[in-house]
Parts: C-alpha cells; structure tokens; sequence
C-alpha cells in the first residue's frame, strides 16, 4: 500500500463532505419535525450522491497521482500498485 499523502484535491472532497454533514444535520432536523418523505427522500438521495461524488474524487486522485507514480518505477512497485489498485476499485 502506498504512503499516506495529501493531494490538491482533498480541501474540495473536504468541502463537499461538509456540505453533505450539513445537509444531513438539516435533513435529521426534518425527520425529527414530521417532514413529508418524499421531501425527505429527496434530500437523502441528495447526501448520497455527495458522499459518492467525494468518494470517487478521491479513488480518482489515488489513482492519478499515488499508483500512477508507484506504477512506474519498477516491476516489482508496478505489481504492487496493481495490487493497491484492485483493492481500492472494490469502492468505486
């Protein structure tokens, strides 16, 4: 596994999870004042896509910049990368 590193996209997967807290802490507002579901639902799809937009910002960025880096310099560090990259494409 490579090392752990902060990239130039990682303040915006920041920003975007803290949107999605906020609108989590608004939607469990919404639940707890008997809210209408539909309203509800739509805001729950709305966190989930945020979450997995931040997810693949980041699975995207690893790969891009850490296993593209790790692939290239060896055989040895190429299989190894090839092994982070099966691990990490289980989240995708």
């Amino acid at each position: 596994m490579s090392k752990t590193a902060t990239h130039s996209t990682h303040p915006g997967i920041v920003q975007r999870l803290k949107r999605a807290e906020g609108h989590l802490r608004s939607t469990i507002a919404m639940i707890e004042t008997g809210r209408n579901c539909v309203e509800l639902a739509q805001q729950l799809h709305a966190i989930e896509k945020a979450i997995g937009s931040a997810k693949k910002a980041l699975i995207h960025d690893h790969v891009d910049h850490c296993l593209e880096a790790q692939a290239g310099t060896d055989a040895k560090s190429a299989k190894a990368a090839l092994v982070e990259f099966k691990e990490i494409s289980k989240y995708l």
